[in-house]
Order: structure tokens, then C-alpha cells, then sequence
């Protein structure tokens, strides 16, 4: 097996299990390493420190083993096991009221590059690491195996792995076929677009702070912003809304929030109200105190830590719009997914925002991924999510 070897000092947080090896902590390394290679990483030492997938960029290897093991068929099968017996366990698997779960999540599974989410028996693949792309049929046979009800298999991985030449990666069926799908997430249907949609084809990681909406919309005149597939606005539709309004930019995503929608029946659907525009400027052509709750759940504004500054600009911003919109005493439901925005960067911006609309804001809950998203303790950038849940109230302190 081709060895990789540390700078003096940089095997530090690899003895502290963190799954990445940067490509400026490497001495040196054997000749002939192909991108997706299984690697053994050694200190300056010569001493045997992980084994993962080589890639040349910026993260060289993605971990998947700290002790020295052969890495076949059974070895993957074993992670694949772990990672069901973790959603069989917290009850998502066979659940007659959600039948859409993240089967692998990345690092967290010991499975770095690889997520696997299922929507009613529809298995999707979507890998982000090239060596465990090169793995994909020995994935498809381990679900088969493990199972062995599952209608169909899919790879959408054509956007997550990046454009190399070594990488033939197309979407498309692996197994089975692909039919429409109603997915059920706590009892509410949703249309699942797999090969269309954003991402596998649903947000699962917001699932609970989607039922967390629906249990506080009560009577309440409800926004929901940057709404995708209008997944937080159906549950508070069955929560009891009075009425909710839906926007996002994107015409197919207000198609399929309508069609969502609809699923509720005639009556859910009377109460809601569904806008192709642009956010900001809906904000600015909304009146003041014209919503009870506002949910607030924009893309990452800062994937990237150089454009950190631009993107707390940013969420500082909206959030500041979104507070004046709320009646006094109203619920704000404030997320981001950038990895470079961490939680207390997140607390600071709403805090910010509070302070400059001379707003008094209380934190009600806090919000991350839902269960079937855990985070490996020692890789905090898995961490990417997270939400507020503030009571904004006018300045009487």
C-alpha cells in the first residue's frame, strides 16, 4: 500500500481522530498515487498513523480507519450496518410516519466524501470523495444486501465531485426503477425530485425544526422565506396557520412548494399564498408587523472563509428585515448552512441585527441537524447548521 508521510508536528490531529489530511502537512509521499488511492498516512517517523482516499487538493486524505485493516467488502459492509442500526435505533427506519432518512452522513459514519439519504425505498448516492466514487459498485451490492427492499438505487453525484479527468461520474440509476415519489416526513407527504432537485432531492436536516414550526404556528400569520420546496410552510399549514406566504426566487421551487401544498388538501391550500421574487425585495414591499412568525432559511451566504465578512453582511441584513416584519412578540426562525459562520458568529449576527432595529430579542431554541445527521465529536466542521429560534418584541427592556 503507497505510504504518505507528515511534516514533524502535523500528526497532532490525526492522534486527536480529526478525518482530514491538508495537503501542507505532507513531507512526502510515494510516487504513483492516483486520485482516490488507498493510502496509509505515517509520521515523520515512519509510524502508522491512518488509512484514507488520496485526492491532490487541499484535503489530500479523507480518513476512514485509524487502526491498520484490509479495507474489503466485509469492512464496508460492517460501516454500512453500523450506520442502519444507528437510524433503526433512533426510529427512523421502518417508520410508518417518515419514511425519508439519511442513511450515511459523511465523516460522522466513518464513510468521509459519502452521503446516502433514502426516500421511500429510493436509495441516493451522493459522493463527494473520488476514492469513494471508485467504490460505488461494492456500495450498491452492501444495500442490496443490507436491503433488500429497496426500489431503486441512484447516483447524484455529478455536481459534488469536482471536474477531473479521472472522473467519469454521471447522474443516473445504479438499481431498479425510478418512479414518482411521495415521501412522508411525521405523517406530512411531500413530491421527492431526486434527479431535479436541490441536493438529493429534500432537506432532511430540518426536520425537526420543521415539526418545531408546525407545534408554534397556531393562529399565526406565517412567512416563509428562501422556501425551496415549502417544506416548513406545510407544517405550519397542519399546525393551524391561519394563513402563510412562500417565496423563493426560483420558479420550480414555488411549482413544487404549490404542489406540496396541494397534497394538504383544498383547505390547507386556501390558506396559502406562494411568490416567485426575490427575498429581499418581497421584504422591502411587505408592511411592517405583517407576520406572527417568519422563517428565515437562506443558502450559505459564506461557503468560503475568504468571503466570511461578506456573508455576516449578509445574514445581518435579512435578519434585520425579517425582525421589522414581526409583530411584537413575534417568533423568528433564523438558520444558516455556512460552514464558515460558526454558532457563536451566528449568535452574534442576530444579535446585531436585534441591537440595530432596537429590538428586544429572547432566544427561545436552538437548532442543528436532525437526528439521522449525527456530528462526529471530532470533526467539528460537520457542524454546519445551525438555527435560532428568537422572540422579537419591540425596545422594553
Amino acid at each position: 500500500m503507497k505510504k504518505i508521510t507528515l511534516h514533524r508536528g502535523k500528526e497532532k490531529s490525526l492522534l486527536r481522530y480529526h478525518p482530514w489530511v491538508f495537503s501542507g502537512a505532507i513531507a512526502k509521499m510515494d510516487r504513483g498515487i492516483a486520485n482516490g488511492a488507498i493510502v496509509e498516512v505515517c509520521d515523520h517517523n515512519g509510524q502508522f498513523l491512518a488509512m484514507g482516499h488520496f485526492h491532490d487538493s487541499s484535503i489530500a486524505v479523507r480518513v476512514f480507519s485509524f487502526e491498520q485493516t484490509l479495507p474489503d467488502y466485509e469492512f464496508w459492509k460492517q460501516k454500512f450496518a453500523n450506520a442502519l442500526h444507528y437510524r433503526q435505533r433512533i426510529g427512523l427506519f421502518n417508520n410508518p410516519d417518515t419514511n425519508m432518512i439519511r442513511l450515511v452522513n459523511g465523516e460522522s459514519d466513518g464513510l468521509p466524501g459519502l452521503i446516502i439519504d433514502v426516500y421511500d425505498g429510493n436509495a441516493v448516492l451522493q459522493f463527494h470523495s473520488y476514492g469513494m466514487y471508485l467504490l460505488c459498485d461494492t456500495f450498491v451490492q452492501i444495500l442490496r444486501e443490507l436491503m433488500p427492499d429497496l426500489k431503486s438505487i441512484y447516483n447524484k453525484s455529478g455536481l459534488t465531485l469536482s471536474e477531473t479527468a479521472d472522473n467519469p461520474s454521471e447522474d443516473g440509476l445504479l438499481y431498479g426503477k425510478l418512479d414518482n415519489i411521495i415521501g412522508k416526513e411525521n405523517g406530512i407527504p411531500f413530491h421527492i425530485d431526486i434527479p431535479g432537485g436541490q441536493k438529493t432531492g429534500f432537506f432532511l436536516d430540518q426536520r425537526d425544526s420543521r415539526a418545531l414550526v408546525g407545534q408554534l404556528s397556531k393562529g399565526c400569520r406565517v412567512l416563509n422565506m428562501f422556501c425551496y420546496s415549502g417544506g416548513f410552510s406545510a407544517y405550519a399549514l397542519r399546525g393551524g396557520a391561519t394563513h402563510v406566504d412562500s417565496v423563493d426566487i426560483s420558479r420550480k421551487a414555488i411549482d413544487l412548494t404549490e404542489q406540496n401544498i396541494a397534497l394538504l388538501g383544498e383547505e390547507a391550500a386556501n390558506r396559502h399564498a406562494a411568490y416567485c421574487e426575490d427575498v429581499f425585495k418581497f421584504l422591502d414591499n411587505t408592511p411592517d408587523h405583517n407576520y406572527d412568525l417568519i422563517v428565515l432559511d437562506p443558502p450559505a451566504f459564506a461557503k468560503h472563509h475568504r468571503v466570511k465578512e461578506q456573508g455576516i453582511k449578509g445574514y445581518r441584513n435579512i435578519n434585520r428585515q425579517a425582525m421589522r416584519k414581526l409583530t411584537p412578540g413575534g417568533l423568528l426562525f433564523t438558520f444558516s448552512c455556512s460552514q464558515a459562520i460558526s454558532q457563536d458568529d451566528f449568535k452574534t449576527i442576530v444579535f446585531s441585527a436585534a441591537a440595530m432595529e432596537h429590538k428586544n430579542a429572547r432566544i427561545v431554541h436552538r437548532m442543528q441537524h436532525a437526528l439521522d445527521h449525527p456530528v462526529s465529536i471530532y470533526h467539528p466542521e460537520g457542524e454546519y447548521l445551525k438555527g435560532l429560534a428568537v422572540e422579537i418584541t419591540n425596545n422594553n427592556f
